[in-house]
């Protein structure tokens, strides 16, 4: 007992000290928090960048299955409408759906040259192929097209160029002619050159003999670099001399993709 006390706490002679109960400002002070906190919230949303709040608007909407939401959707992905969800695999279909009636569209322009081609016995030496691409219009042989070692085109190659430009006109896709040239050469300074003329030659004819606009076609040379064989023969190297007229399909990538197996659902279908 220190001096001067009593028993109870009381100074000798003198009143009992007074202890004030200080647990109130733990609670005080985080009302004080949030409040700043609070203000600090009310701050931050006085200058929200309408543009970025409005993109974020359009993707939960898009999000929860509103597709039209009045404005430009910056949403990316895959829309999901409401009575897809929770559905799997329908996504793909649509795509697979999507990469047949393309396969079909190309199809068609394909059987619609073969046919011009046959009627003016032209068939021969043009060979086709559909693939994630589009539809391959090759034009094989050097000898049939294009005088040897010369990027000039043959009577045949105009022939052929002329029974087929109206489709081409027709489909309103762009076009890509791609020069392909073998190895073996006399009389010319390269082969990157020689696929390269021949490429621009038939981009020419095509552009000043028929309605295909300009700005939706162009041409490259591939010189050698890529041979449908090893080129070891004159047979083979023949093969190798060509110019492949390409009709690029219009698509987007992911259902290009699709293409080869829509060409296999197709061949199974009876």
């Amino acid at each position: 007992m220190s001096p001067g006390r009593g028993r109870n706490g009381k100074r000798r002679g003198g009143a009992p000290e007074h202890h004030p109960d200080e647990r109130w400002m733990a609670s005080y002070m985080d009302m004080v928090t949030v409040l700043m906190c609070l203000f600090i919230v009310l701050y931050a949303m006085s200058s929200v960048d309408s543009q970025k709040f409005s993109q974020l608007k359009d993707s939960l909407a898009t999000g929860f299955g509103q597709v039209n939401v009045g404005k430009v959707d910056t949403a990316t992905g895959v829309i999901v409408t409401p009575k897809d969800v929770g559905k799997e695999g329908s996504f793909t279909n649509d795509k697979l759906a999507q990469a047949l009636a393309e396969v079909d569209k190309l199809t068609a322009l394909r059987d619609e040259m073969h046919s011009r081609l046959a009627k003016a016995g032209l068939a021969s030496n043009v060979e086709f192929a559909v693939d994630q691409r589009g539809l391959t219009v090759k034009l094989v042989g050097s000898q049939t097209f294009f005088l040897p070692d010369s990027p000039a085109l043959s009577v045949r190659a105009e022939r052929v160029l002329t029974a087929i430009s109206p489709v081409l006109e027709k489909a309103k896709l762009e076009i890509s002619i791609e020069g392909h040239a073998a190895n073996a050469i006399t009389g010319y300074p390269s082969v990157w050159e020689l696929s390269s003329e021949r490429a621009v030659g038939v981009l020419r004819y095509l552009v000043e003999n028929s309605s295909i606009p300009g700005s939706t076609i162009g041409a490259v040379g591939y010189g050698a670099s890529r041979q449908v064989n090893n080129d070891s023969t004159e047979a083979l190297r023949e093969l190798n001399r060509r110019v492949d007229i390409v009709v690029l399909s219009s698509q987007k990538e992911d259902v290009r993709a699709l293409i080869p197996d829509a060409l296999k659902v197709k061949a199974n279908r009876p």
